[in-house]
């Protein structure tokens, strides 16, 4: 039986090593903060309160922790007791660039590295359910293969760019704060006319808004700003919201900003062209 050890026992990681155990694996355990490694030793995980100690001899090493300096930091207390034979999986949430520049020091020390940040809530790791993106060395990847899959409902290999996966993972994180925050400016729009919030809810029984991803996700992506919503239109509803807003008294957060920037795109000349043309600065506007 491969030995694995984890590093990171909080909500996340504790979700997935319980479901490991489940699975009659072995694992060893760090945490930063050693009381949250005591309930899965209860359930049968080793603990450790040296980290290279917790590394050394295992076959697979798993690490989630909360930022880039955390990583960078447990790399070097485990580096010299990694195995050659190991594999180092990171499914952490942590920027592009430093991730590429791990993957530079891990090849120069001979560790074999993956870089795999997950779409998954506590009970998702418990579960084996929600997504999980990869990206590294393809070779690696087949490696790791089988046991990231049996993590996970969905595991996405991004290819061998080795920020790929980073970089993917903030931009979704990304679009689950903007989403929160634009319903969060809705419902006080709504409240600003004593719509109740369960009552303003029942607009998604009807309207999908995701579709929007879909429609003009795919035109910023590929430069076509020809207009099915006037990027002018659009401003007009925004007027009409933020004077909404203004009646009832609520200050909303986000429209404001949003509003800002269509004035300062249609002063650019482009407010003929489709409400997706704000995303005009990430792509190159076709003619």
């Amino acid at each position: 039986m491969a030995k694995i050890a984890w590093f990171g026992t909080g909500m996340m990681g504790s979700g997935f090593v319980e479901a490991l155990l489940r699975r009659g694996e072995r694992v060893a355990v760090w945490n930063r903060t050693p009381e949250k490694t005591r309930l899965l030793e209860a359930l049968g995980a080793t603990g450790f309160a040296d980290p290279s100690e917790a590394a050394r001899g295992a076959d697979r090493i798993h690490i989630m922790l909360s930022d880039d300096a955390a990583v960078d930091a447990l790399l070097d207390r485990i580096a010299s007791a990694i195995a050659p034979s190991a594999i180092v999986i990171d499914h952490t949430t942590v920027a592009p660039r430093p991730t590429a520049a791990r993957f530079e020091r891990c090849e120069r020390e001979s560790i074999a590295f993956l870089h795999a940040p997950v779409f998954m809530s506590p009970q998702m790791t418990r579960e084996g359910k929600g997504i999980m993106l990869c990206s590294g060395p393809a070779e690696r990847f087949e490696r790791a293969r089988s046991f990231l899959a049996a993590m996970t409902a969905d595991l996405w290999y991004v290819g061998e760019r080795t920020d790929k996966a980073a970089a993917l993972k903030l931009f979704g994180n990304q679009m689950i704060f903007f989403i929160t925050a634009g319903l969060a400016d809705g419902f006080a729009l709504t409240r600003s006319v004593d719509l109740p919030p369960r009552e303003a809810f029942e607009l998604f029984s009807h309207f999908k808004p995701a579709a929007t991803i879909d429609f003009r996700g795919k035109k910023i992506a590929e430069g076509d700003f020809s207009s099915s919503f006037d990027l002018t239109m659009a401003r007009k509803d925004a007027r009409l919201m933020l004077e909404t807003a203004q009646a009832g008294d609520v200050e909303l957060h986000v429209l404001p900003a949003i509003a800002r920037w269509m004035d300062e795109t249609i002063e650019r000349g482009y407010g003929d062209r489709d409400l997706a043309v704000l995303g005009a600065d990430a792509v190159p506007v076709r003619a």
